[in-house]
């Protein structure tokens, strides 16, 4: 399922061509296309969706859809473990089914 979540822009890329920014959905972070919202600040929140953030959102808002999506399980659903997710990007990823599992390589 493709989402519009809410997100908060904690870094924005003036040099980029187009426009983007790192926006925290949560504790999970992705970068994002500003162009729509040209004028948004650090610190502001977007609604983003596949990439591209479509408007600014109040901060109350945002906070009350973000818990909702993490109530409902939609933010696993939509970004995946956020743990697992950055020990893959670090290459590190943890196959805990082998160390529950009880079996071991000899």
């Amino acid at each position: 399922m493709c989402l519009a979540v809410p997100g908060k822009v904690v870094a924005i890329d003036d040099g980029a061509d187009p426009l983007t920014g790192l926006i925290d959905f949560g504790g999970v972070r992705k970068q994002a296309c500003l162009e729509y919202v040209p004028d948004v600040r650090v610190g502001e929140y977007v609604i983003v969706h596949v990439g591209f953030a479509l408007q600014r959102l109040d901060e109350e808002s945002a906070l009350a859809s973000l818990k909702l999506f993490e109530e409902l399980g939609l933010l696993e659903e939509e970004f995946g473990d956020a743990w697992e997710q950055a020990a893959q990007e670090a290459g590190t990823a943890v196959a805990a089914e082998h160390q529950d599992s009880g079996s071991e390589a000899r």
